[in-house]
């Protein structure tokens, strides 16, 4: 009986333990300019950002110091002391003196709606004024409109003071009303009576 001879093909063979080895070596070689690379990039944005940061920064202040300038300087034009030329009387309608002091009563008040109502109250006293003018008309804005200007020298400061009177009485506490502004639309109405009667 003839024994068969089994051929042995050379297989390469596989050293699993060693390509792992290989596979570990490539990644962990590799892994610090890869972690270089990463902190120069967060370095790169933190630099970026420190700079941004810092600008910002004294953005805000400056704007704040801004600020506390346009504040100075609103307080001084809004708040300035208004002549009180309105206070004035000499000889007139006594009818006309009282309600008028109540006026200026009003207006010496701290509470805004005193002032509101300061306002309302001169405009009541143009309406009589322009009565007793002979002017017609629904109300003090058509009377107005009928007047011939040379008859009326203070006719602008009429108007001006009756249409702040009317988005008063329209838009009530949503129209804002400092005191230096209603003291300025009360001097209006004072020129205006000055002018008529014997303020």
């Amino acid at each position: 009986m003839q024994e068969k001879t089994v051929e042995i093909v050379n297989v390469p063979a596989i050293d699993l333990i060693s390509y792992i080895h290989k596979i570990t070596d490539f990644f962990v070689s590799s892994l610090p300019s890869f972690i270089v690379g990463i902190k120069s990039f967060y370095g790169f944005a933190a630099g970026i950002s420190l700079v941004v940061s810092v600008m910002l920064f004294i953005g805000i202040i400056l704007c704040v110091e801004r600020l506390k300038d346009i504040r100075k300087k609103e307080d001084e034009i809004y708040n300035a002391k208004v002549d009180m030329g309105y206070e004035t009387v000499g000889e007139a309608n006594p009818e006309l003196l009282s309600k008028w002091k109540k006026v200026t009563t009003y207006i010496e008040s701290d509470n805004e709606s005193d002032w509101r109502q300061a306002i309302i109250e001169s405009d009541i006293i143009l309406g009589d004024l322009l009565i007793k003018e002979g002017y017609q008309g629904e109300g003090i804005g058509e009377q107005l409109r009928r007047v011939v200007k040379s008859d009326f020298q203070t006719l602008d400061q009429a108007w001006e003071a009756h249409k702040i009177r009317n988005l008063i009485a329209h838009e009530g506490s949503n129209y804002p009303l400092s005191k230096y502004e209603a003291k300025r639309i009360i001097n209006l109405y004072h020129q205006v009576f000055k002018e008529f009667f014997n303020f």
